[in-house]
C-alpha cells in the first residue's frame, strides 16, 4: 500500500447507545442503510467490505481490526479505475466513545494523497451526517408512542401515576420549558402538572401528526382541548433524547 501521510478527522455526536451504533458495523443490512443498497461488512479481521453507492459507484476494502463496541478499523479504495484510490488503498478508523450525551464517533481517514484527502471531507461530512439520523431513529423508534405518553401525563390525576408515567418516558433530570414553567428534574415537573390542572382543569393535550426528529432532536405538534372537546390552544414540543431513547429536555412552544 502506497504511504497514507494525509488524514482527514472528523467527529459526530450521535443521540444514541454505543451499542445500537456499533450494531452498524456488524450488521450488513443495517450497514446498507447509511452506505447504499447492496452494501455489506463481514465483521471480522479480514472480512470483505463492500460499498455501493446510490449512484453506482462502487467501493470495497476488509476489515482489519474490530474491536466490540469501541473501534472498527478497514481498508477502502474504489473498483473503478478512474478513481484516485484503488481497492484497499486507504485506511479508515472508526473509534465510538461512550458519552452522557450519546455516542461521539471519531473517524480518522489515513489517505495517500492531500487532493485525494480534500476531495473526501464533503463526502464524508454528508455520510456522517445520514450515519447519525439512521441510528437516532433506531434508537428513538418509539418517539410517537414516548410524546403520546408525556402528553397524557398532564391529565393524569394520580401523582403517583403521573410520575410512573414520565419516569417510564423521560430522563429523572429532565428539564422542561415553556411559556407557564421552568423545571428540573421529574418531582419538580410532578408538581408543575398538578398546579395545572388546578388552574386549567379538564384540559387535555393531543398530539397532532407525526413526530419530526433529527439527529436526536424532536419537533411534536400537539392541540389543547377543553373539557368539551373545544380547541383552546395548540403549539410544539422541542425534544432533546437521551441515548437511551428517553426524552432529556422539552421546550414548549404554543402558537
Amino acid at each position: 500500500m502506497t504511504a497514507l501521510e494525509h488524514v482527514l478527522e472528523r467527529t459526530v455526536l450521535i443521540r444514541a447507545q454505543r451499542e445500537t451504533v456499533f450494531r452498524y458495523f456488524t450488521d450488513s443490512a443495517r450497514f446498507a442503510t447509511w452506505w447504499g443498497e447492496g452494501s455489506s461488512i463481514e465483521p471480522r479481521p479480514g472480512g470483505a467490505l463492500r460499498i455501493r453507492y446510490p449512484n453506482g459507484v462502487e467501493a470495497s476494502g476488509e476489515v482489519v481490526e474490530i474491536v466490540p463496541v469501541e473501534r472498527v478499523l478497514f481498508t477502502f479504495g474504489y473498483e473503478s479505475a478512474d478513481k484516485p484510490i484503488p481497492p484497499g488503498g486507504s485506511r479508515v478508523s472508526v473509534l465510538l466513545e461512550e458519552t452522557p450525551q450519546g455516542t461521539l464517533v471519531r473517524l480518522r481517514h489515513e489517505l495517500p494523497t492531500a487532493e485525494s484527502r480534500d476531495a473526501h471531507v464533503p463526502g464524508w461530512r454528508y455520510q456522517l451526517a445520514l450515519f447519525a439520523n439512521v441510528v437516532a431513529r433506531e434508537q428513538h423508534g418509539d418517539l410517537a408512542g414516548r410524546a403520546d405518553r408525556l402528553l397524557a401525563a398532564w391529565t393524569e390525576p394520580d401523582a403517583a401515576k403521573r410520575r410512573a408515567t414520565l419516569a417510564d418516558v423521560a430522563a429523572e433530570r429532565v428539564a422542561f420549558r415553556d411559556t407557564f414553567a421552568c423545571t428540573e428534574g421529574l418531582d419538580d415537573l410532578v408538581e408543575h402538572i398538578s398546579a395545572s390542572q388546578m388552574h386549567m382543569p379538564g384540559v387535555r393535550l393531543e398530539r397532532r401528526g407525526e413526530p419530526r426528529q433529527c439527529q436526536g432532536t424532536a419537533l411534536v405538534d400537539w392541540v389543547a382541548r377543553g373539557g368539551d372537546g373545544r380547541e383552546l390552544g395548540s403549539g410544539t414540543n422541542v425534544l432533546e433524547l437521551a441515548p437511551d431513547g428517553r426524552i432529556a429536555r422539552v421546550t414548549g412552544i404554543w402558537s
